[in-house]
């Protein structure tokens, strides 16, 4: 059975500037994946000589975007950014949502540890 994640990173951005990283193949492939090519709702996240389809399942600009990933054993795990911006602050949050094998939830969380260092990187920041 999977682990249901949640992490938050402070990102200092606009929602729809970080939107875009989040829900565009050109976004995605600066910082998440090697290549992404989208047909449809189904992106393709190529990495090295492995690639991976999900299907964007919901989503709300500058707001959020689900994405469920096709071959999973369970359709009911998804990953998930969700921008929230604080109201007094100005702060902009990305809360991921994410699931894996409790041997793996570590894992898991160093992987978005480096891939969010990626997306900061790749803004600027």
């Amino acid at each position: 059975m999977k682990q249901k994640l949640k992490l938050e990173y402070t990102i200092n951005s606009s929602p729809s500037v970080l939107y875009k990283q989040l829900s565009t193949p050109s976004g995605l492939s600066e910082w998440f994946a090697d290549d992404v090519n989208l047909k449809g709702k189904i992106f393709t996240f190529i990495w090295d000589s492995s690639e991976e389809k999900a299907e964007m399942i919901s989503h709300k600009e500058n707001k959020h975007i689900r994405f469920r990933w096709l071959e999973a054993d369970d359709e009911e795990t998804f990953f998930e950014f969700k921008i929230h911006q604080h109201e007094l602050t100005g702060d902009v949050a990305l809360e991921i949502t994410d699931f894996a094998d409790e041997e793996d939830t570590e894992d898991a969380r160093d992987l978005w540890d480096t891939q969010i260092s990626r997306l900061k990187h790749t803004m600027g920041l």
